[in-house]
């Protein structure tokens, strides 16, 4: 799949999906963040990339406010971020997300860790909420394995139950915090292929990973993260072939071997 088959990215639209100004965030004194700007439209694909230790996992957690940030601005789907609970829980409404390590319950079957969120936050009936869990379960291609618990599938299956379970929400955007560097080299691949086609369907999604093929196909842009700051953002080709920065074109010599 070239990135000529994707639509163009909805940059022009007035309203984005997500807005981050001037967002900084310290651990003590450490500067994690460091006046980060970026907007994201709807629709588009973002995938962060950088070394280890620069800050793109804590970014894409402040978003949905599993990491507080201490200066700034954050808004989601046009709603502001504030500390206020009933916002929070607002916001977290219109945002999936999909970790390294799964976070599945394993004490309850796929369906019911599919199901927990949609009857407990969303109120749906039991009955709606398990067939619209099958639907997102037949749509990751794990559907025969409703019935089993997360300790009976393999790590890539775990990982496609995990992103089923955040689309049950029906969110308006996607977080992935390295979604494949918890597994096998051969489960990468079918974790990947759901992700791919979650972003031909227009889904908005920012992806942390070090995947850089599944940049290539996917991104609309492709961000750099050093020391807590957005070094780099760039269109795939312009990215891989063009790096404006000698940080960027280091990073890429280490991580593509050349």
């Amino acid at each position: 799949m070239s990135d000529t088959q994707h639509r163009p990215a909805a940059t022009g639209e007035a309203t984005p999906m997500v807005t981050i100004s001037r967002l900084n965030k310290w651990y003590g004194d450490f500067h994690v963040l460091r006046d980060i700007d970026l907007s994201v439209a709807r629709g588009e694909r973002i995938v962060i990339c950088g070394p280890s230790g620069s800050g793109k996992s804590t970014l894409i957690r402040c978003i949905n406010h599993l990491e507080a940030h201490q200066q700034g601005e954050i808004v989601v789907n046009g709603i502001p971020m504030t500390n206020d609970v009933k916002r929070i829980e607002q916001i977290r409404r219109n945002v999936g997300m999909v970790f390294q390590h799964f976070n599945l319950f394993p004490h309850l079957t796929v369906l019911e860790n599919c199901c927990l969120s949609p009857i407990w936050v969303q109120k749906k009936p039991r009955r709606e909420a398990e067939k619209s869990a099958m639907e997102y379960l037949e749509r990751v291609r794990i559907a025969n394995q409703a019935h089993k618990y997360p300790g009976q599938l393999s790590g890539g299956q775990q990982q496609r139950v995990a992103i089923a379970r955040a689309l049950c929400m029906h969110p308006e955007v996607m977080l992935f915090d390295e979604p494949t560097s918890a597994l096998d080299p051969e489960m990468i691949k079918e974790v990947l292929d759901v992700m791919i086609e979650l972003a031909h369907e227009g889904m908005t999604m920012l992806c942390v990973t070090h995947e850089m093929g599944f940049a290539r196909t996917v991104a609309d842009r492709v961000i750099f993260m050093d020391e807590g700051q957005i070094v780099e953002s760039a269109p795939p080709e312009t990215f891989f072939n063009e790096p404006r920065s000698s940080r960027t074109r280091e990073f890429l010599g280490q991580i593509l071997g050349h």
